[in-house]
Formats: C-alpha cells, structure tokens, sequence
C-alpha cells in the first residue's frame, strides 16, 4: 500500500531537454478518478479557472466534457488531457471516464500519470467504481492522493469517511484533503499538494521517441487528433512516425499541447510532456488507445506494455423502424465509428426486421449511448434487439462456434459444451441490505467470493456472475431492493461451462428470429411464458386463431392463443330452421380452417418496439 506521505516521494529526476523545453522536474502528470457523479467534473473546472487557463468570461460548467451527451447525463465519457501553470510548474491533468465499460481507457490515462487524485464524495463515501479504479492505480503504481469532495453539503460527514478512505489507503486521516469543487473550497491547497508529493516523470531523452497514445478523436476537418505522452526521446513536427502496432507510419503535420483549447508547440514534445498530434488520418483505428509512436527512423523496437485490443462484450442488433433508411443508418455507423475505434458491426437480416447491423458495444451504457447518438445526431428511428453476450460452442465432433445472436446457435448437431462469459463483481451497500444482495446474486446464478466490511455499516460483496445474467435487469432490482444505496462494478474474469439453450418464440408454427433468446435451463420455461403472455396482448387478433408458442428444439414449453375476430354470420337469420344456422356455421368454420393454411400473421412494428425494448440502466449503471 501506498505511503501518502510527502517526504517519501521527495526523489526527483534530472533530465536533459534541448533549449526552451519544459524542464522534466517541473512536469507533474496527474488524474482524477471517482465513481460517477462524485464531481470529477466539477472539480476540473474550478482547476481550470484557479490556475487561469479558463477565464470567467468563457467559463461553462463542466467544461472538459464536449459533448452534449456528457452535459446532459453527467457522466464523463471521453478521457480529456488539459495543461495547468502552477507554482512555477507545468501540471498535465487527465480527467478520466468513470463508468465500467470504458475500464481500458482509464488504464492507459493511468500509464500517462505519476499521480492520482481518488475523489470521493463526502456525503456518499466509497463506491464500488472508487474501489475499482483505485485497485487500477495501484497496479499502474501511482501516488494515490486522498480527497473528499462536496464538504459543502449539509449531508456531508468528512470525518466518517476520511476515517474510511484512510483505512482503505493505509495512510493518517489528516493526510485525507477537503474541497468542495462547486464552491472552490480547498482547490488552491490540493494544486500545491500535487506539486509536492507527486514525482516527477522519468524518461530518457537520448534515447528514440515512445509515447504512449492514451485517447484519440476525430475532428471533421482536421481528421484524427491523438492524443499522447511522450515516455521517451522526443517527438518533433514534420517528423514521420510509426504506429507500433499497426506499422502505419504518418507525418505529424501538427504537434502542441492542450491548455485547455490546441496550442501548437514549435519545440514539439519532450520527455514526460503530454500533448496531441495531428498526422491527417482519417481513421481512429489507426490511432488505437495504449499503442506506442516512435519514430519511424531509428525508431524504438519494443513497445510500452500493456496495449490491447478492445474486446465488445454485449452484441445487439440495431434495425431501422423505416427499412427505407438502411443506408442512413450503414452512413452513421461509418461516421461514428470514426470517433469511436470500439465499435464493431456488420450487416444482418432479420425476416422479421428486414435489413440491420449486429453491433458490438463495450458494455450497456457504451450500448446506450451509441443508439443515443445515432438517433440524435443522425435523425434515425431505431429498434434495438434484446442485448446478448458471446457464447461458445463445443459440438460433440469437436468443432467450434461463436455465437453473438441466438439465431447463430447450433440446432442440428449435437452440442457436447456451451460456454458463457462471467464477471468478478462488487457490490457495497449499507450491511442492512446484505440479506437482499444476497438473494439477488444467488439467483443470478452467482457464486460468493468473499465480503469484507470496509466500517461498521458498510459493506463490500464480492461474487462471481455470469455476464449474461447482469446485462438485463439486475443492475435495476438491486437498487430497488436496496433503496438506491447499492453500488456495482464489474469486470471481465474468463468464462464457464453453463446449461444454456435457445428458446425459439413462434407464431402459427413459424420462428420468428427477433424474439430468440439463448436462455440458461432453469429459466427457459420462465421466459417462454412470459414473452408469449406479453406477444398475446401486442399482437392485433386475425381473422382466424393464431398460436404462439415457445419452444426448445422441437419441444414446445409454453403456449398462448390469440382468438380469432368472428363474424356474426346469423345476424342475418330470423327464426327459420336450425339447419340453415348450422349449414352457415360450417362454411364459416372451412373457410376460417383455409384461412387458417394459407394466412401470415402479420406483426406490426410498435409490437416488436415493446417486446424488445429493456431499461438496461444507462448511466445509472454503477
């Protein structure tokens, strides 16, 4: 654990620069990591106008956040580097995103820092997210430096939880610092104490250029802005560079720092100085977060460690309500896929949907927000498939198959195993709750890790879950039944065998594919019975009875009947003889049972929008 006192990190480093480069000593890198809306946000911005880099007159709340998407939710979801003067100093803040999905982004911001800054609010104390992140800068070896937030709140208890912060940390309650980010209470203190116990960075300058690219953007006009920190050597304009893990090589035609808005620098950077470039590139997967850039002469021959590529974890499909606008939407998933070098998607058919894309997304909210831009940005109408995550299939002959849609999993050969990705989760939560929690988890398939009791009313539960059992609802019943308090994170631990099965939804004997599902055994029943009560109110009735019914292979496990609209054909009939009624009565029942053979049942589209539409938490997520 990390000693939070100063004079531990007393050592700084000498470096060699050329004429007119920020000297290494004086650099501080440092980030701040929160759970959400424990006012990362907030705070930068009172950093932005102590320091003045951010007068007044131009000031906005939550000026680092540039999209609306961002303002509106409060949530950070693009790592955004800045440049401060200080003291003589030269600080480079990162403000990170806090939510799970975008776990890999916040490590590489992480790798371009010496120093952390874990906020926490004073009036909430430690979340699940605030434990996560910390555990990832102190893998990434980084001075952690304590800090209650909003101690301007009547709710707020700065002793409380100084008291717990200090006891997770291991260092003394008074090393623990007070702001309030709203009112600037505390800012000017915290700014001095990262200049003195944050190191500063350590690199060779003789040495060829790394720099590790920690987030990258695209710009309409100018193409792709990468943003990096130089670790090693030196990178200059006009320079030609190299990708390491892509080889691409580029020119940098536009190199300088961000204070907040582009500022050119003519030096180019030097070790241990964050900053962007711009090579006129067109495509962010050629600028892939925690690759390295080197020179591509002379240049470096091992890369920093750590890079990887992003795995989707949750698929869905996304579909047109007009089939008219496929190409708008094949047009906007391009263009989107320019800032966001996560995405991944490819084209479907649905015979129910008609023509769409199956999409990969980190997470639900990565999810949430890509449908959020494309309907707003792009001015498309959408229906959105219930989210599934990535099975794999071991057949009896020993071959394999990847499953990301219940329509791809195998129905003909035999399946010897089914393999689904599980989570190693944490939930706090006040202890009252741990009876509920408990529950839930247990019936999500969960198996306990540990628990571990952070102060006398608070709680942390560690359990291994499986993927597919949180990406619906899970996240909305333990909130529920814990009166809002819980708090949840997650992240990837491997995979397991599971006892999983298709149920296939089908109306008058045929599938229809949008409503599949790959369902563990237990449950399957439960599902089938609940979609087709929900299809039976949805669907308008036919001229003649239509059935819908659940099935696994070609075992029927539910069903439920849409009775047929009649028509009085005896209105007609006064009295007279019974046998005219009965002789009517017949011909209706032929021509129903013909009806019945040569009918499709037609499903409208507001139907297939409340059969599939899921709250799956968006920004409340943790």
């Amino acid at each position: 654990m990390k000693d939070c006192s100063p004079s531990t990190l007393s050592k700084r480093t000498s470096v060699r620069t050329q004429p007119g480069q920020t000297d290494p000593a004086l650099i501080r890198n440092f980030c701040i990591i929160a759970h959400i809306d424990h006012g990362k946000s907030t705070l930068a911005d009172r950093m932005l106008q102590i320091t003045g880099v951010v007068d007044d007159r131009s000031m906005r709340a939550q000026y680092l956040d540039r999209m609306d998407i961002e303002r509106e939710r409060g949530i950070t979801i693009k790592s955004q580097a800045v440049r401060l003067p200080w003291d003589g100093h030269v600080l480079n803040m990162i403000d990170t995103p806090g939510h799970v999905d975008f776990t890999y982004e916040v490590s590489r911001s992480l790798q371009a820092c010496e120093g952390a800054i874990l906020l926490v609010d004073a009036a909430q104390g430690i979340e699940a997210q605030t434990l996560a992140n910390l555990y990832l800068a102190m893998n990434a070896d980084l001075h952690i430096i304590p800090v209650l937030n909003k101690i301007d709140l009547p709710a707020a208890q700065p002793e409380k939880f100084a008291d717990e912060l200090a006891g997770l940390i291991g260092c003394d309650p008074s090393d623990v610092l007070k702001v309030s980010g709203k009112t600037g209470v505390g800012v000017r203190e915290l700014l001095d104490h990262v200049v003195q116990t944050v190191p500063a960075p350590v690199g060779n300058a003789d040495e060829a250029a790394r720099a590790l690219i920690f987030d990258s953007v695209y710009d309409t006009y100018r193409g792709v802005v990468t943003y990096v920190r130089v670790i090693d050597g030196h990178l200059s304009k006009r320079e030609r560079i190299l990708m390491m893990s892509t080889d691409a090589t580029h020119e940098t035609l536009e190199i300088g720092v961000i204070s907040p808005e582009p500022k050119v620098s003519e030096l180019g950077l030097g070790v241990g100085e964050v900053g962007y470039l711009i090579t006129g590139v067109k495509d962010v997967r050629q600028s892939r977060v925690g690759d390295t850039v080197t020179s591509a002469v002379k240049g470096a021959t091992e890369m920093l460690a750590g890079y990887e590529h992003p795995k989707p974890m949750v698929f869905s499909g996304l579909y047109p309500i007009d089939g008219d606008e496929y190409p708008e939407l094949r047009e906007a998933l391009d263009k989107l896929q320019l800032n966001d070098a996560a995405l991944v998607y490819e084209p479907e058919t649905s015979a129910a949907l008609g023509f769409g894309f199956r999409v990969g997304f980190l997470g639900l909210l990565h999810m949430e927000i890509v449908r959020e831009r494309l309907e707003r940005e792009f001015g498309l109408s959408l229906i959105s498939t219930a989210p599934n995550v990535v099975y794999r299939v071991v057949m009896e002959d020993g071959s394999e198959v990847t499953v990301t849609n219940p329509s791809e999993f195998p129905s003909g050969g035999k399946i010897s195993q089914v393999f689904e990705p599980v989570t190693k989760s944490t939930i706090l939560a006040p202890s009252e709750f741990i009876g509920a929690i408990m529950e839930i988890c247990q019936g999500r398939r969960g198996q306990l890790l540990g628990m571990d009791y952070l102060s006398e009313d608070r709680v942390e539960i560690r359990y291994t879950l499986p993927l597919g059992e949180i990406i619906f609802d899970f996240f909305d019943q333990l909130k529920s039944r814990t009166r809002g308090y819980a708090s949840l994170d997650y992240e990837p631990a491997g995979e397991q065998e599971a006892d999983l099965v298709k149920v296939d939804i089908l109306l008058q004997g045929e599938a229809v594919d949008a409503f599949s599902a790959i369902v563990h055994k237990d449950k399957a029943y439960t599902y089938g019975v609940e979609m087709a009560k929900k299809l039976r109110e949805l669907i308008p009735r036919q001229q003649f009875e239509v059935p819908i019914q659940a099935a696994i292979g070609a075992r029927v496990i539910a069903r439920e009947n849409i009775r047929a609209i009649r028509k009085d054909v005896l209105a007609k009939c006064y009295g007279g003889d019974i046998s005219r009624k009965r002789k009517l009565l017949e011909k209706q029942k032929e021509g129903k049972k013909r009806m019945k053979m040569v009918g499709r049942v037609e499903v409208p589209q507001e139907a297939f929008v409340a059969a599939l539409s899921t709250d799956s938490g968006g920004d409340k997520k943790k």
